[in-house]
């Protein structure tokens, strides 16, 4: 024992009266700290012996000081050090056993002195977060706020700027429990490293009253276009958000060049910047100025807002807001004049001022249509038919329907025109006709006929108006000049009437609509021959159109000049080809059968007709040629025709026209006459046309007796009737045979019958079409069954069937009896 008390007072502390700590268990320890001096386990495994031997607090401490100060930049024992201490005072939550809570007012000294080992560590240990941590929340629990907050500043400055988070985690909390300038100072510093929680700062300054400083925030984050909002609020959200708090708080939020809040000037941007939520932001503005009580500063800004927005929808709300704003104002200032008529106290001007304010709301009221239709020109100022409309609103207001004619007309662009831009200039004008001033209506129209409109049509119907105009006065003369000027063009013009490229005044003369009402008001006030020239010029400039050929020759016929008028129809027949040129033969040749004698023209004026004409169109040529051939030349010459005729039609029209040439021939020469017609009818017609001539071929024979070419010719159409859908056909056979045949015949047509159906049973086209044929009939028969089954009755098809045995019959076994 004696040799050890070296190494044991070498390992024992200076303070003798500390002794008593170190036990006999302890020297083992105590020797391995003195082999070691520079090494920290022997310290830590000291210290976990004398805490699993539950050693006392003040033993455990004693180590570790003697440990920190044999080794100061030792972070672990600095650690286990003051979670020792720091755990004598407040309870840990790691260690249920340890129940301490000491309170902080009352254990001043105590917690003092865990205060500055804190602050003996952080000289050595500043860089150490866990250290500021431990210390902070430390602090925390202690009523030492200007410390505490002073040393989170410390903190900061002493941790790099990637550890401050550590720290934050924990200032953000101690500032909401300090409350007042603190906090807005905390977080304040906070947002300038992480401005992505500004919003979180905004709701902090306007809880506390701070709404200036939180207007300021919101401006910030909104010139900011890296900003992106933890709430995904989009910037328009944002600004509502901000416009809202300065509406809100309009008087205390201080709007002044010191302070960067111009609440105006913010909307104003805001309105180029959203263009699409007009209506919002000016509501808002007015709402900010009523709110600061410069009530007429907000009437001037609702007025601004409806002159200004471009959409309906954005007015109907900037209207509406207006509108409920002067009926509170009006609401107001009517309980107070009730307030002082009660107490018999009179106010001239407060009465003055309301009647003028219900006045400026009625006025209000009354514009509402007006400041509508101001933005539907605003959207589109070329938009003729709300110029129409305002024009209507005015009503028997001449001077302001004056204005707005003229406004509408030096506004709108005639290229831009929406609608019937010609209708305006003519409204105008009939405008002072109607007040008796016939010079400006003349002075409108001739300024109209110079504007240059989307189409000649308009340019035309310009012209024409003006042409009526003048006949309305009775003065003929001056329409018949009106009319000449629009349509003057050279001898021989070459325009385009569909270039648009040329404006409307170099192609009008080509208007079809101007020389026609020009031809009928000459035609109707002046001579016969002022008529033929302007119809003479409609034809040199290639205008014309079939009803201008017709009314040409009909004014021509009705004068007697027959020839005149046939050229008429020469010279139309020249301009349009088919079908046109059908109606143009068709008129001419009607009108020249009424008034030439001569057959030979008369014949050459047919066969130039149906020279190249269209098979559709020519039955009705033929037809007409037959007929005057049978009525002015040869019913030979006639028949010829109507034979040329069956090759020169359409397949849609040869059937008909061979019934028609069979009629004539049968009638001018005899039934008989026709067989050859019939032979080649049944050669050329399709198979169900040539079935229904077959039939009438032998109901002809049958007439003339001739029973055995009637049998042939029913035997040589059978080919084209399938038993299965021609019934009709076998029937007039059959009973053509029980007429005039005998029981061979009769066999015959029966075995012709089963040859024919069983041609049609392998041709593939139709089967198909008789299993259709049988699928709408029995379609067709089931329908019919339930239209007229009475109420309750089931159906056979949906019942169950009993199968019988039924008896085989064949369809073509001979009753004998």
């Amino acid at each position: 024992m004696s040799s050890r008390a070296p190494i044991l007072q070498a390992a024992l502390p200076a303070e003798p009266s500390h002794f008593f700590l170190i036990t006999q268990a302890d020297l083992v320890y105590e020797n391995d700290i003195l082999r070691n001096p520079g090494s920290i386990k022997p310290w830590i495994e000291y210290y976990s012996f004398k805490r699993s031997t539950s050693s006392s607090i003040l033993s455990q401490a004693y180590i570790l000081e003697r440990a920190v100060k044999a080794l100061p930049r030792s972070y672990k024992l600095w650690k286990l050090y003051l979670e020792l201490r720091t755990s004598h005072l407040v309870p840990v939550p790691e260690d249920p056993k340890n129940r301490r809570n000491m309170n902080p007012a009352l254990h001043v000294i105590e917690y003092r002195r865990v205060n500055a080992l804190f602050e003996e560590s952080l000289v050595l240990l500043n860089k150490m977060p866990r250290i500021w941590e431990m210390f902070l929340k430390f602090l925390m629990r202690q009523p030492l706020v200007t410390y505490t907050r002073r040393t989170f500043d410390r903190a900061l400055r002493a941790l790099p700027l990637t550890q401050h988070h550590r720290i934050w985690t924990l200032y953000k909390p101690f500032s909401s429990s300090a409350a007042g300038k603190t906090l807005h100072v905390v977080w304040r510093r906070y947002v300038q490293v992480r401005p992505e929680d500004t919003e979180e700062y905004i709701e902090l300054l306007v809880d506390l009253g701070l709404y200036t400083e939180a207007v300021q925030e919101y401006i910030k984050i909104l010139d900011n276009p890296r900003f992106k909002s933890k709430a995904a609020k989009g910037p328009f959200t944002l600004w509502m958000e901000m416009l809202d708090l300065c509406i809100d708080h309009a008087k205390k939020v201080e709007a002044s060049e010191e302070s960067g809040i111009d609440v105006d000037g913010i909307v104003r941007s805001g309105l180029e910047r959203f263009g699409d939520q007009r209506g919002l932001l000016w509501v808002a503005l007015a709402r900010y100025w009523i709110n600061k009580g410069a009530y007429e500063k907000a009437r001037d800004i609702f007025e601004e807002g409806i002159r200004t927005v471009m959409t309906v929808r954005d007015f109907t709300m900037v209207f509406d807001a207006y509108a409920e704003a002067e009926e509170a104002l009006i609401g107001l200032k009517m309980e107070e004049a009730a307030r002082r008529h009660s107490k018999n106290v009179l106010d001239e001007d407060s009465d003055i001022d309301l009647d003028i304010r219900m006045s400026r709301f009625e006025f209000l009221m009354d514009r509402r249509p007006f400041l509508v239709n101001d933005v539907l020109l605003r959207q589109n100022p070329n938009n003729v038919n709300e110029w129409q409309k305002r024009i209507a609103l005015w009503g028997d207001n001449s001077y302001e329907v004056d204005n707005t004619y003229a406004s509408a007309l030096s506004t709108i662009d005639p290229r831009k025109a929406t609608a019937k831009l010609h209708e305006l200039w003519i409204n105008y004008a009939k405008f002072f006709e109607d007040r008796g001033d016939l010079r400006k209506a003349r002075e409108i129209m001739d300024t109209a006929v110079k504007v240059r409109f989307r189409s000649v049509a308009d340019l035309a119907e310009i012209w024409v108006s003006w042409a009526e105009l003048e006949m309305r006065d009775e003065r003929f003369d001056r329409a018949f000049e009106i009319m000449a000027r629009a349509t003057k063009a050279p001898k021989r013009s070459t325009v385009d009437y569909f270039d648009d490229d040329l404006p409307p005044q170099q192609r009008v003369h080509k208007s079809w609509k101007l020389w026609s009402f020009y031809v009928d008001i000459v035609e109707a006030n002046s001579s016969l021959a002022e008529t033929r020239k302007i119809y003479d010029r409609i034809f040199e400039l290639r205008i014309a159109t079939p009803q201008t050929v017709h009314n040409y020759a009909d004014l021509l016929e009705e004068k007697g000049y027959y020839e005149d008028c046939f050229r008429v129809y020469e010279r139309g027949l020249d301009l349009f080809s088919y079908p046109v040129a059908f109606e143009l033969w068709n008129n001419y040749l009607t009108k020249a059968m009424d008034h030439l004698s001569n057959m030979e023209r008369l014949r050459d004026l047919f066969e130039q007709a149906i020279d190249g004409c269209p098979p559709r169109f020519a039955k009705q040529l033929y037809i007409m040629y037959g007929a005057l051939e049978e009525d002015r030349g040869l019913t030979r010459t006639a028949m010829r025709i109507y034979d040329r005729a069956l090759d020169a039609v359409g397949d849609e029209d040869r059937h008909d026209m061979f019934g028609y040439y069979l009629t004539k021939m049968a009638s001018n020469f005899g039934l008989a006459s026709t067989r050859a017609i019939y032979e080649h009818a049944l050669e050329v017609l399709p198979d169900k046309e040539a079935k229904d001539m077959g039939m009438r071929y032998a109901e002809m024979e049958r007439r003339l007796g001739e029973i055995d070419r009637a049998r042939l010719i029913f035997g040589h159409t059978s080919q084209f009737a399938d038993p299965r859908l021609d019934p009709d056909f076998w029937r007039k056979w059959e009973g053509f045979e029980i007429a005039h045949g005998n029981e061979d015949t009769y066999k015959e047509m029966l075995r012709v019958k089963r040859s024919v159906q069983a041609q049609y049973n392998t041709d593939i086209n139709y089967i198909a079409s008789e299993a259709l044929a049988r699928s709408q009939q029995n379609q067709q028969n089931q329908q019919n069954s339930v239209a007229e089954a009475p109420q309750g009755f089931v159906a056979a098809s949906t019942a169950p069937k009993v199968v019988e045995d039924a008896p085989t019959s064949n369809p073509d076994e001979i009753d004998v009896d």
